[in-house]
Protein backbone atom coordinates (compact mmCIF):
# COMPACT_ATOMS: atom_id res chain seq x y z
CA UNK A 1 0.00 0.00 0.00
CA UNK A 2 1.12 3.61 -0.81
CA UNK A 3 2.39 5.27 1.87
CA UNK A 4 0.42 8.48 2.68
CA UNK A 5 2.03 12.30 2.41
CA UNK A 6 0.84 15.27 2.89
CA UNK A 7 -0.82 17.24 0.42
CA UNK A 8 1.51 20.47 -0.09
CA UNK A 9 4.06 18.12 0.01
CA UNK A 10 2.84 15.98 -3.29
CA UNK A 11 1.69 18.71 -4.60
CA UNK A 12 5.63 20.23 -4.97
CA UNK A 13 7.34 16.97 -5.62
CA UNK A 14 5.00 16.53 -8.94
CA UNK A 15 6.37 20.10 -10.01
CA UNK A 16 3.03 21.75 -9.78
CA UNK A 17 3.82 24.48 -7.20
CA UNK A 18 6.54 24.93 -4.65
CA UNK A 19 5.35 23.91 -1.00
CA UNK A 20 4.12 27.33 0.20
CA UNK A 21 2.17 27.80 -2.78
CA UNK A 22 0.91 24.36 -2.48
CA UNK A 23 -0.65 25.13 0.87
CA UNK A 24 -2.85 28.28 -0.61
CA UNK A 25 -3.99 26.24 -3.62
CA UNK A 26 -5.28 23.94 -0.84
CA UNK A 27 -6.91 26.84 1.31
CA UNK A 28 -7.69 28.01 -2.31
CA UNK A 29 -10.26 24.61 -2.48
CA UNK A 30 -8.61 23.94 -5.73
CA UNK A 31 -7.57 20.58 -4.85
CA UNK A 32 -9.59 17.67 -4.12
CA UNK A 33 -8.78 13.90 -3.97
CA UNK A 34 -10.84 11.27 -4.57
CA UNK A 35 -13.60 14.10 -5.55
CA UNK A 36 -14.01 15.67 -2.13
CA UNK A 37 -12.47 19.37 -1.96
CA UNK A 38 -9.70 19.55 0.52
CA UNK A 39 -8.91 22.71 2.30
CA UNK A 40 -6.74 21.48 5.69
CA UNK A 41 -3.66 21.76 5.64
CA UNK A 42 -2.46 18.64 7.34
CA UNK A 43 -4.58 16.37 5.22
CA UNK A 44 -2.72 13.43 3.47
CA UNK A 45 -3.07 11.48 0.45
CA UNK A 46 -1.60 8.35 -1.50
CA UNK A 47 -0.65 8.74 -4.56
CA UNK A 48 -0.16 5.71 -5.79
CA UNK A 49 -3.77 5.31 -4.46
CA UNK A 50 -5.28 8.04 -4.47
CA UNK A 51 -7.11 10.83 -7.26
CA UNK A 52 -5.57 14.12 -6.07
CA UNK A 53 -6.58 17.05 -8.57
CA UNK A 54 -5.64 20.37 -8.85
CA UNK A 55 -8.01 23.21 -10.84
CA UNK A 56 -9.50 19.66 -12.15
CA UNK A 57 -6.34 18.22 -13.57
CA UNK A 58 -5.16 14.74 -12.19
CA UNK A 59 -1.99 14.31 -10.72
CA UNK A 60 0.68 11.57 -11.63
CA UNK A 61 2.50 9.84 -8.73
CA UNK A 62 5.32 11.11 -7.59
CA UNK A 63 8.42 11.86 -10.20
CA UNK A 64 11.64 9.31 -9.49
CA UNK A 65 13.78 11.30 -7.31
CA UNK A 66 16.97 13.01 -8.62
CA UNK A 67 20.39 13.45 -6.71
CA UNK A 68 22.93 15.76 -8.72
CA UNK A 69 26.23 17.33 -8.26
CA UNK A 70 26.96 20.26 -10.55
CA UNK A 71 30.65 21.76 -10.27
CA UNK A 72 29.00 25.08 -11.57
CA UNK A 73 31.38 27.37 -13.40
CA UNK A 74 31.56 31.16 -12.80
CA UNK A 75 28.92 33.48 -14.28
CA UNK A 76 25.97 31.06 -13.95
CA UNK A 77 22.94 31.58 -11.60
CA UNK A 78 22.47 29.12 -9.17
CA UNK A 79 18.54 29.65 -9.47
CA UNK A 80 15.90 27.98 -12.01
CA UNK A 81 14.61 31.78 -13.57
CA UNK A 82 16.21 35.03 -14.00
CA UNK A 83 15.18 38.17 -15.45
CA UNK A 84 18.13 38.83 -17.16
CA UNK A 85 18.13 35.71 -19.48
CA UNK A 86 21.44 34.77 -18.01
CA UNK A 87 22.83 30.65 -18.33
CA UNK A 88 21.68 28.99 -15.02
CA UNK A 89 22.62 25.55 -12.86
CA UNK A 90 19.37 23.81 -14.54
CA UNK A 91 20.35 25.02 -18.32
CA UNK A 92 23.91 22.50 -17.36
CA UNK A 93 21.68 19.18 -16.74
CA UNK A 94 20.25 16.92 -18.55
CA UNK A 95 17.46 15.19 -16.83
CA UNK A 96 13.69 14.54 -17.27
CA UNK A 97 12.31 16.06 -14.09
CA UNK A 98 12.56 19.53 -13.06
CA UNK A 99 15.40 19.84 -10.45
CA UNK A 100 15.55 22.51 -7.59
CA UNK A 101 19.67 24.06 -6.84
CA UNK A 102 19.91 23.53 -3.03
CA UNK A 103 21.77 26.75 -1.02
CA UNK A 104 23.42 28.94 -3.90
CA UNK A 105 26.60 29.81 -5.21
CA UNK A 106 26.88 33.39 -6.35
CA UNK A 107 27.32 34.68 -10.30
CA UNK A 108 30.88 34.54 -10.32
CA UNK A 109 31.47 31.48 -7.54
CA UNK A 110 32.26 28.52 -9.41
CA UNK A 111 32.14 25.02 -7.35
CA UNK A 112 30.19 22.22 -6.02
CA UNK A 113 26.30 22.38 -5.96
CA UNK A 114 23.30 20.14 -5.26
CA UNK A 115 20.65 20.04 -7.56
CA UNK A 116 17.34 17.49 -6.72
CA UNK A 117 13.64 17.39 -7.10
CA UNK A 118 13.42 16.09 -3.08
CA UNK A 119 12.96 18.55 -0.81
CA UNK A 120 13.47 16.35 2.44
CA UNK A 121 16.78 15.62 0.67
CA UNK A 122 17.48 19.85 0.38
CA UNK A 123 16.26 20.36 3.74
CA UNK A 124 18.87 18.09 5.36
CA UNK A 125 22.05 19.47 3.06
CA UNK A 126 21.21 22.64 4.52
CA UNK A 127 20.93 21.98 7.98
CA UNK A 128 23.27 20.05 8.18
CA UNK A 129 25.81 21.91 10.15
CA UNK A 130 28.61 20.16 11.05
CA UNK A 131 27.49 16.49 9.04
CA UNK A 132 28.03 18.87 5.60
CA UNK A 133 30.22 21.37 5.85
CA UNK A 134 31.05 23.04 3.31
CA UNK A 135 35.06 23.58 1.69
CA UNK A 136 35.97 26.71 -0.36
CA UNK A 137 39.11 27.59 -1.87
CA UNK A 138 39.62 31.41 -2.04
CA UNK A 139 42.00 33.63 -3.38
CA UNK A 140 42.08 37.19 -1.68
CA UNK A 141 43.90 40.66 -2.35
CA UNK A 142 47.42 41.29 -0.81
CA UNK A 143 48.01 38.90 2.70
CA UNK A 144 45.90 39.45 5.79
CA UNK A 145 47.27 39.35 9.31
CA UNK A 146 46.99 36.52 11.76
CA UNK A 147 44.61 39.19 13.30
CA UNK A 148 42.65 39.84 11.23
CA UNK A 149 42.01 35.88 10.18
CA UNK A 150 41.47 35.28 13.38
CA UNK A 151 38.86 37.62 13.78
CA UNK A 152 37.17 35.71 10.91
CA UNK A 153 37.66 32.36 12.64
CA UNK A 154 36.18 33.25 15.64
CA UNK A 155 32.60 34.09 13.45
CA UNK A 156 33.23 38.56 12.56
CA UNK A 157 29.63 40.58 13.08
CA UNK A 158 29.33 41.56 9.06
CA UNK A 159 28.28 45.03 9.28
CA UNK A 160 24.80 45.33 9.41
CA UNK A 161 24.42 41.68 9.51
CA UNK A 162 24.08 38.52 11.61
CA UNK A 163 27.22 37.42 13.67
CA UNK A 164 28.49 34.63 11.68
CA UNK A 165 29.10 31.44 13.05
CA UNK A 166 32.80 30.21 14.05
CA UNK A 167 35.21 29.38 10.48
CA UNK A 168 38.32 27.05 9.89
CA UNK A 169 40.61 28.85 7.98
CA UNK A 170 44.13 27.80 6.63
CA UNK A 171 46.82 28.97 4.41
CA UNK A 172 46.87 27.46 1.07
CA UNK A 173 49.43 29.58 -1.06
CA UNK A 174 51.43 32.14 -0.04
CA UNK A 175 52.07 35.17 -2.32
CA UNK A 176 51.16 38.93 -3.30
CA UNK A 177 47.57 37.45 -3.29
CA UNK A 178 47.06 34.47 -1.13
CA UNK A 179 44.88 31.55 -1.09
CA UNK A 180 42.97 30.29 1.87
CA UNK A 181 41.07 27.20 2.46
CA UNK A 182 37.65 27.70 4.23
CA UNK A 183 35.58 25.60 6.07
CA UNK A 184 31.95 27.01 7.19
CA UNK A 185 29.26 25.24 9.14
CA UNK A 186 26.35 27.51 7.71
CA UNK A 187 26.06 28.97 4.28
CA UNK A 188 24.56 32.46 4.37
CA UNK A 189 24.45 34.66 0.72
CA UNK A 190 27.72 35.57 -0.45
CA UNK A 191 29.38 35.21 2.88
CA UNK A 192 33.07 33.98 2.48
CA UNK A 193 33.51 37.76 -0.01
CA UNK A 194 31.91 39.69 2.82
CA UNK A 195 34.00 38.36 5.40
CA UNK A 196 37.26 39.15 3.66
CA UNK A 197 35.89 42.27 2.57
CA UNK A 198 35.02 43.01 6.31
CA UNK A 199 39.08 42.76 7.06
CA UNK A 200 40.08 44.85 3.90
CA UNK A 201 41.25 41.68 1.60
CA UNK A 202 38.56 42.02 -0.86
CA UNK A 203 38.14 38.40 -3.17
CA UNK A 204 39.12 37.43 -6.21
CA UNK A 205 38.60 34.01 -6.72
CA UNK A 206 36.08 31.91 -5.19
CA UNK A 207 35.52 28.04 -5.78
CA UNK A 208 33.64 25.87 -3.53
CA UNK A 209 35.67 22.23 -3.50
CA UNK A 210 33.72 20.02 -1.10
CA UNK A 211 30.25 19.54 0.27
CA UNK A 212 30.70 17.23 3.33
CA UNK A 213 32.28 13.92 1.94
CA UNK A 214 31.28 14.84 -1.40
CA UNK A 215 34.53 16.23 -4.04
CA UNK A 216 35.02 18.40 -7.16
CA UNK A 217 37.58 15.13 -7.95
CA UNK A 218 36.84 13.99 -11.65
CA UNK A 219 34.34 17.00 -12.62
CA UNK A 220 35.70 20.04 -14.31
CA UNK A 221 33.59 22.85 -14.37
CA UNK A 222 30.33 22.58 -15.96
CA UNK A 223 30.31 18.35 -15.63
CA UNK A 224 27.79 16.97 -13.41
CA UNK A 225 27.42 13.37 -12.09
CA UNK A 226 24.28 11.41 -10.12
CA UNK A 227 24.78 10.72 -6.64
CA UNK A 228 25.36 6.75 -5.83
CA UNK A 229 22.44 5.35 -3.96
CA UNK A 230 25.31 5.08 -0.70
CA UNK A 231 25.85 8.53 -1.07
CA UNK A 232 22.30 9.47 -1.27
CA UNK A 233 21.33 7.53 1.74
CA UNK A 234 24.67 8.95 3.87
CA UNK A 235 22.91 12.15 3.65
CA UNK A 236 19.70 11.32 4.51
CA UNK A 237 21.09 9.22 7.57
CA UNK A 238 21.95 13.19 8.72
CA UNK A 239 18.75 14.02 8.83
CA UNK A 240 17.45 11.04 10.51
CA UNK A 241 20.38 11.57 13.57
CA UNK A 242 19.23 15.49 13.92
CA UNK A 243 15.65 14.70 14.68
CA UNK A 244 16.43 11.82 17.19
CA UNK A 245 19.08 14.22 18.73
CA UNK A 246 16.25 16.99 19.29
CA UNK A 247 13.56 14.46 20.16
CA UNK A 248 15.96 13.82 23.40
CA UNK A 249 17.07 17.32 23.52
CA UNK A 250 13.06 18.27 24.11
CA UNK A 251 11.67 18.73 28.04
CA UNK A 252 9.97 15.80 29.15
CA UNK A 253 7.02 16.58 30.97
CA UNK A 254 5.37 15.06 33.79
Amino acid sequence: MERAERLQKIISACGIASRRKAELLIQQGRVTVNGRVVTELGSKAAPGRDHIKVDGKLLGGFPEKIYILLNKPRQVMSTVADPQGRPKVTDLVDVRDRVYPVGRLDYNTEGLILLTNDGGFAKIVSSAGEHLTKVYHVKVRSVPSERALNRLRDGVRLRGGPQLARCRIRPLKEGNNSWFEVILTQGKNRQIREMFEAIGHPVMKLRRTQIGFLTDHGLAPGQYRSLAPKEVERILKFGKSKITREKKAEPTSN
